[in-house]
């Protein structure tokens, strides 16, 4: 995979399901650029016991390429259309591994099923929500 193009998993099948495809996007054209020590990740369409252990070793690699430069990571749900436990427990990781003084923060649609399984599960009262993704890396 040529470098700078994102990493992802494409069609992967287990005999228990299959994966769809995830691609982690750090500067996609059609949103705003990242600002120094804030990384932007979109998040797949449904995270769930398919797809959110193999998940969490990408988001933390993209999370330590940069190293202690990184400030906050802002792990966008907005196409998140599907997310069980296994989704909410992924968030719970990620903010537990992340390196001392790094901060994540999330985006979901206010009128989405994501948004109401944060609010539902109590993790919107330890990770910071917002509507939009500027609001998020500017933070």
């Amino acid at each position: 995979m040529a470098e700078g193009s994102g990493s992802g998993l494409a069609g992967i099948r287990t005999n228990v399901c299959q994966v769809s495809a995830v691609t982690f996007l750090p500067n996609p054209p059609t949103e705003p650029r990242d600002l120094p020590g804030r990384v932007h990740l979109s998040m797949p369409a449904e995270i769930d016991f398919c797809n959110a252990a193999e998940l969490l070793p990408r988001v933390l690699s993209e999370a330590r390429a940069h190293g202690d430069r990184l400030e906050v990571l802002v792990l966008d749900l907005t196409a998140t259309s599907f997310m069980d436990s296994q989704g909410i427990r992924l968030i719970n990781d990620v903010r537990h591994r992340l390196r001392p003084g790094a901060r994540v923060r999330l985006v979901a649609r206010p009128e989405g099923v994501t948004n109401r399984i944060l609010e539902l599960t109590g993790l919107r009262r330890d990770v910071p929500v917002y509507d939009n993704l500027a609001e998020a890396l500017a933070s």
